[in-house]
């Protein structure tokens, strides 16, 4: 799963849809899991570098990444891979 190419993002954590007019805030560490997600990082890479970061433990990330991506897909934000190739 990886952020809609069109999706556009600030420094300060303004995300936009421009498909839908669609505007959130989300904090930076939000902003750098959307970042590395357009950017086409896999779950793995994005725990690494999160857990690695900010000194927290796995169990913690996976719980607070799977809520912040499902909130993500809800929101329209995202495309799964399969979704590309077809």
């Amino acid at each position: 799963m990886k952020i809609k190419k069109n999706i556009a993002l600030s420094e300060s954590g303004f995300v936009f849809d421009p498909s839908t007019g669609d505007s959130f805030t989300t904090n930076p560490i939000g902003l750098e899991i959307i970042t590395m997600l357009k950017e086409g990082k896999s779950r793995g890479e994005i725990k690494s570098a999160i857990t690695k970061k900010y000194n927290v433990d796995g169990a913690t990330f996976e719980k607070d990444s799977y809520d912040f991506i499902n909130m993500l897909d809800k929101h329209n934000l995202t495309e799964s891979y399969e979704k590309e190739k077809n």
